[in-house]
Formats: C-alpha cells, sequence, structure tokens
C-alpha cells in the first residue's frame, strides 16, 4: 500500500524529491533519485482461477537547479510483471509514467508526458486498499489515471498567497484508434483532445478536500460502438473529503462521469459478449484505516459504481464490493500483506453478457521497496 500512495504521488513529489526513493547523486543543485519495488503477489479468486501477479517496479527522479527560481526535473517508472514465462517477457512489461518539466518557484510548475490525469487527484485519495484497488476508470483512460499527451500545471500555495490551497490544469491531445491501432491504440484507450482541471485545499487538522472536472473529445470509433454510441463528449466531475491524523485515515469519494466508464472486454473471444461505455456513471468509493504503533495497518473500504442508460440494460452495477484488508510493516523497506474483496454484484444478463466478474478475490503478498 505505501508504494501505491508513494508511486501516486510521484508528480507532485518529482521536484522535490520523495520518501522511500534512494538518493546516489546529490552535487551542485543536480540530484538523481532512484526507487523501486519487487512484490510476490498472489490472487485466489472463489471461481478457481488463480493468479500469479508479482511484479518490479523501477524508476527514478531527476532534478537540475536552471538558476534560483527556475527547476528542471523529469521523472520515469517501468514495470515488469514476474508472473510469465521467460519467452513472454515483454507482453505485460509497461512504461507507466515518464514525463520532464520545469518549476518556477512560486509560479509552479509545467510538465509534458506520461504522466497521471487530474482526475486521479480526486480518486488518489480512496485508492488506499492493500492491492485490490485503483480500478475506478482504468488506464489509458482520458484524464483519469495514466494516460499518454499529457500536459500538466500545477500551482502549490497559489502563487505562495494561500497556503494549503493546491491548482492543477491539464490539456490532453489526442490518441487515436480506428485506422491507428496498428501504432497499439485501441479504442478503449483512445481519447480526442482534452482538458482538465483540479483544486484542493488543506483546512488544517488533517482534513483536506480536493475536487476535480474533465472534459474531453470522444473518438469516432467510440461514438459508433453499439453500447455507448452517440455523445461527443467525455466528462467526469469528482470531489473527495479526507482525514488523515492522529492514525486515523478516513476518505469519501464521489464522481460523476458521461461517456467514460467502461465495462466488459472490448475484444472478446466470445461473440456474444458486449462492451462499451456507460452513457451515465455514478461512483461512490468510502476507505477506513488506522495505523498502529507496531506496525499493523487495517483498511475496510466500500465500492460502488453504477452505470446509466446502458441501451437496454438501463441502469446496471459495474463494481460493487467490500474491500477487507491488513499490512504490516516489518521496518520502513518490507512489509506484507492480505487482501479480500467481497463482491456484491448480482448475477444477470448483463453482468454475464459483459463477463463481470462477481468472484471474491484475496490478494497476499510480500513486498519489499527502495
Amino acid at each position: 500500500m505505501k508504494s501505491r500512495l508513494l508511486f501516486g504521488l510521484m508528480p507532485a513529489l518529482a521536484f522535490t524529491g520523495g520518501a522511500g526513493a534512494a538518493e546516489i547523486y546529490n552535487q551542485e543543485g543536480h540530484k538523481l533519485d532512484i526507487n523501486g519495488t519487487v512484490a510476490g503477489v498472489h490472487h485466489f479468486r472463489s471461481s478457481g482461477v488463480d493468479k500469479d501477479n508479482s511484479y518490479m517496479r523501477f524508476g527514478f527522479l531527476g532534478e537540475t537547479q536552471i538558476n534560483p527560481t527556475l527547476t528542471g526535473y523529469a521523472q520515469w517508472q517501468y514495470q515488469s510483471h514476474l508472473g510469465q514465462g521467460e519467452k513472454d517477457q515483454g507482453r505485460e512489461s509497461i512504461n507507466r509514467l515518464g514525463f520532464v518539466g520545469m518549476k518556477f518557484a512560486e509560479y509552479g510548475s509545467f510538465d509534458y508526458g506520461r504522466n497521471f490525469g487530474v482526475l486521479y487527484d480526486v480518486l488518489a485519495l480512496t485508492d488506499r486498499q492493500p492491492e485490490l484497488a485503483g480500478d475506478a476508470f482504468g488506464t489509458d483512460n482520458y484524464l483519469s489515471q495514466r494516460g499518454n499527451n499529457l500536459a500538466t500545471y500545477r500551482n502549490k500555495g497559489f502563487f505562495g498567497l494561500v497556503d494549503g490551497l493546491n491548482i492543477a490544469m491539464q490539456y490532453q491531445a489526442e490518441n487515436l484508434a480506428g485506422k491507428e491501432e496498428k501504432e497499439g491504440r485501441s479504442v478503449q484507450s483512445a481519447n480526442g483532445n482534452g482538458y482538465g482541471m483540479s483544486i484542493a485545499y488543506d483546512f488544517g487538522y488533517g482534513v483536506s478536500a480536493t475536487g476535480a472536472f474533465t472534459s474531453a473529445n470522444r473518438t469516432a470509433a467510440q461514438k459508433t460502438l453499439e453500447y455507448g454510441q452517440g455523445g461527443n463528449k467525455a466528462n467526469a466531475y469528482a470531489g473527495a473529503i479526507k482525514y488523515d491524523a492522529h492514525n486515523y485515515y478516513l476518505a469519501i469519494m464521489y464522481s460523476q462521469s458521461y461517456n467514460l466508464q467502461r465495462f466488459g472486454e472490448f475484444k472478446p473471444k466470445d461473440e456474444e459478449k458486449i462492451s462499451g461505455f456507460a452513457h451515465k456513471a455514478r461512483t461512490l468509493e468510502v476507505v477506513a484505516q488506522y495505523l498502529f504503533d507496531f506496525g499493523i495497518n487495517p483498511s475496510l473500504a466500500y465500492v460502488q459504481t453504477q452505470g446509466y442508460d446502458i441501451e437496454q440494460y438501463g441502469r446496471q452495477d459495474i463494481r460493487k464490493f467490500i474491500d477487507l484488508g491488513v499490512t504490516y510493516e516489518f521496518n520502513k523497506n518490507l512489509s506484507t500483506f492480505i487482501d479480500y474483496q467481497i463482491n456484491l454484484l448480482k448475477g444477470n444478463e448483463f453482468t454475464e453478457k459483459a463477463d463481470i466478474k462477481r468472484d471474491n478475490i484475496m490478494a497476499v503478498g510480500l513486498q519489499y521497496q527502495f
């Protein structure tokens, strides 16, 4: 869980250094930190289909001081899944992040590359489960999670005028599908030009709130899907509030999206399976945790996503579960966890045709990070 949070915060830490990173160079205004995680993770499913979900992540944070008010920075992060044979190596290896930018003192920072979308500024507050989390919208889905072609401006403290007030503005250039699929972009992860913004305020005493809005053009291929056709824009609104003090962590997040929430496998082997985007969706996530002084961190979460206007299926639950987890930290580098997801979805024609899994999942793991 700690590594998930650390990597989730990397965009904000890129020009300040990140907790847990190993500094390998720091001289004359030039810094280079490396960070990584090796995790042995296994998923047990009630359907009996288990999976080795072990992985390795490695990356760096670089910083160079150009003058007293101008700093350059860059971040790169790579992940390789370890639960595969040697002949399959590389098929699930990915560049998670990679961007470069500049920070202009109290005037903020600007960077470009593969980064987190500003909608994740809100979603991150409840993305806290030890393993089975972070799937609200999925990656490469407009500005909701990690994505390409992102130009991001961030300002902490609102130009030095308001402590605790942080703003972000973001633009995403198009990543097309259809004829461009030969370049590796599929319909579910394509996007038109879009933009977004977020605002966060720290009220003090451990209480803070974050809100975000994103809007983007849909691609021609997306607008002609059988499920999710029509609608020129993919929009989302989200807000969250958290309390983080005295070893307690409590957060609640609500989002409403249009033509953004996807469901099903977009290239199913069974031609009768369905997939697409919900014209409207609402998501509620609640998480509560407590960190004991001796290193145990239990976690309780509730997650529900409902899709609306899904053609003839109307309103349907796309995600609905309770998550029970516990993490034990041996020290700052080594931890172990158990995460159990209790699926609350009901079986019906929609979940069957969309191939939405309804089994319970238990994940166990041991991870080392630096």
